[in-house]
């Protein structure tokens, strides 16, 4: 039993003590693009969280879809431009220099979000990674226009 015990305190410290310099080793600058470990990693989270958070409390869409685009084309141009770019695809140079940087809006993971999941993205923001929250900004159908309007970005479209 004494010899268990001793195992498992000496265990425990061995972890506390990797852990401890995995946490004072870790980058917190953020000039350099993080490994595809720790990228694969925090889009997965990411992607857990926003799942779960977008489950409830969403309101319901507008229903004309035509006037949300047109309007959405605008909102876009005011909240989002600066930092995604007009066409979505191409950052401007606050953007780029964000960390994590602002998101290619017409990638693949980014089109992954269902519309519930990127209004509330867009109405919540994201902790720690530049993007804000619009939710004391714009309306909730303001929100919608703009989600409706990110599915008409086109891959590498030039606006």
């Amino acid at each position: 039993m004494m010899r268990a015990l001793f195992i498992a305190a000496a265990v425990v410290v061995l972890l506390v003590g990797v852990g401890l310099f995995a946490f004072l080793h870790f980058p917190l600058r953020a000039v350099d693009e993080p490994g595809a470990f720790e990228t694969r990693a925090a889009t997965r989270a990411k992607h857990v969280l926003v799942r779960r958070a977008s489950r409830s409390g969403i309101p319901p869409a507008p229903t004309d879809r035509q006037a949300s685009l047109v309007e959405g084309d605008k909102v876009y141009g005011v909240d989002c431009a600066a930092c995604h770019g007009v066409d979505g695809h191409k950052p401007t140079d606050a953007g780029r220099w964000m960390y994590p940087r602002a998101a290619d809006l017409t990638s693949k993971e980014v089109q992954s979000y269902s519309d519930r999941e990127l209004f509330w993205i867009i109405k919540n923001g994201i902790r720690l990674s530049g993007m804000p929250a619009f939710a004391k900004v714009e309306s909730d159908e303001h929100i919608w226009d703009i989600v409706f309007h990110l599915r008409t970005l086109p891959a590498g479209s030039k606006k």
